[in-house]
């Protein structure tokens, strides 16, 4: 297989996993409690990138203080916190909406950014955050529904997904602001192994072990450590290695249509036109955003050239 489509097509199965994890998430809900189930996430999922460090001889990176803090801080919130909002958010949102949300996250990094480091967005990216948001609120806001009995819970659910991907967005923007650049395989090992310490305590105080056992939800969390986590870390960075950032990039529009699908296929859910249309301006904003980082890539090296000639 031609190299460049290979990474097309690793990035596409790992997006793809990405998407399955808000339906698994739902099943997961219904049986675990959320920091319970994400300290067993990263119990499972942290041995295995250990394993996979020694196998190929990567040591541990050395951090200054304020690097460990930056990583501590990265793992409360990319890995703990989103978890365990999405997993609280899907008690209450439907599958189909909160896959529209989750797709928003090109967008909603862009829009960090520019709140917390000041960037000045280009036309495409602020074109890609006003798609995004049209996105959410197609799929979230019915004005018709509003008087309905689970109206209240279905917006709670859709803004503690919303939540969840602010996490994410904040994970992004502090691996941004380290000062050692760190590989992404001893990164996603600390990622696992500090969140799993930061969950361990209030998974403790939830009783876990006083509950029924939920073979579904048991069986979810498992998929959900294999799966997206450790399958999909191998596939995204094999892709990525094979095409540039922003066509990796372009790839993520394939959280929400498979969440889409995902939803309709193994729960049954009704995927109408609300979160369609949500779904079509999300995978503009990604178009768009994308679009936007090959135009400032080209730029940079354009610069770099005429800066050569010079």
């Amino acid at each position: 297989m031609n190299s460049r489509y290979a990474g097309y097509l690793f990035c596409a199965l790992a997006m793809t996993g990405v998407g399955s994890t808000v339906v698994v998430s739902k099943t997961i809900a219904a049986g675990l409690p959320p920091f319970s189930a994400t300290a067993l996430r990263f119990a499972i999922a942290f041995p295995l990138f250990v394993i996979a460090m020694r196998w190929r001889g990567v040591r541990w990176p050395r951090l200054d203080r304020r690097d460990t803090l930056l990583v501590i801080a990265q793992a409360g919130a990319g890995s703990v916190g989103y978890t365990v909002l999405l997993i609280s958010g899907m008690r209450l949102a439907s599958a189909a909406d909160a896959g529209v949300i989750a797709g928003t996250l090109p967008a909603v990094s862009a829009a960090v950014a520019m709140l917390a480091l000041g960037e000045r967005p280009a036309p495409a990216l602020l074109g890609a955050i006003a798609l995004a948001t049209a996105g959410v609120l197609a799929c979230t806001v019915h004005p018709g529904d509003l008087r309905a009995p689970h109206a209240a819970g279905s917006l709670a659910g859709n803004a503690l997904v919303f939540a969840a991907v602010v996490c994410e967005a904040l994970f992004i923007l502090l691996n941004r602001k380290l000062r050692t650049p760190v590989a992404p395989l001893p990164l996603s090992a600390l990622m696992c192994g500090i969140g799993l310490a930061v969950a361990l305590g209030p998974a403790c105080l939830e009783r876990p072990w006083t509950l029924p056992v939920d073979a579904a939800a048991l069986l979810g969390v498992a998929y959900y450590a294999l799966v997206p986590t450790v399958v999909g870390f191998v596939l995204w960075y094999a892709g990525a290695a094979r095409i540039s950032g922003a066509e990796a990039g372009l790839t993520t529009a394939l959280v929400p249509v498979s969440a889409l699908a995902f939803a309709a296929l193994l729960l049954r859910e009704r995927v109408g036109a609300a979160q369609l249309t949500g779904a079509a301006c999300v995978l503009g904003a990604v178009l768009l955003a994308s679009l936007g980082r090959m135009r400032a890539a080209r730029a940079v090296a354009s610069e770099g050239v005429m800066g050569e000639v010079e």
